[in-house]
């Protein structure tokens, strides 16, 4: 079933923003970083390696939680839930290249840890704020 997001949501999830993605740690608290991210349409996805603690968090428990504030008013924002659905390898960093011209950094130098790069697939099932 389709999930149906408002204009704003979309112009939020559009945006080169910054956005909170909390996963849950093995011990059942959350754990909340900052994350690049680009929305297709379908999915969120994330840039990500695959020795941090997110991904392993992720490994275990799927559930995911993603927020944007907007910058204009930072009392809206959009917060979507979903879980992991995919990933797929980007050994050349390719992907981490297309976030980091996104958020302004213009470059096409690959990171140095890009053998260990993932895009992580964040379905979108639920989605709220204001």
């Amino acid at each position: 079933m389709a999930v149906e997001i408002s204009e704003h949501a979309q112009r939020l999830l559009s945006l080169p923003l910054y956005g909170a993605l909390g996963t849950v740690r093995p011990d059942n608290t959350p754990q909340v970083n900052p994350m690049w991210f680009d929305y297709d349409g379908e999915y969120i996805k994330f840039t990500h390696i695959t020795s941090r603690a997110k991904y392993r968090n992720l490994q275990k428990n799927p559930a995911m939680s993603f927020m944007v504030l907007d910058p204009d008013t930072p009392f809206r924002y959009v917060e979507v839930r979903g879980r992991l659905v995919g990933e797929e390898a980007d050994p050349t960093g390719a992907f981490y290249v297309h976030l980091q011209n996104k958020y302004g950094n213009d470059s096409d130098v690959p990171p140095p840890d890009a053998a260990q790069r993932v895009i992580l697939l964040m379905s979108v099932e639920h989605v709220s704020g204001q």
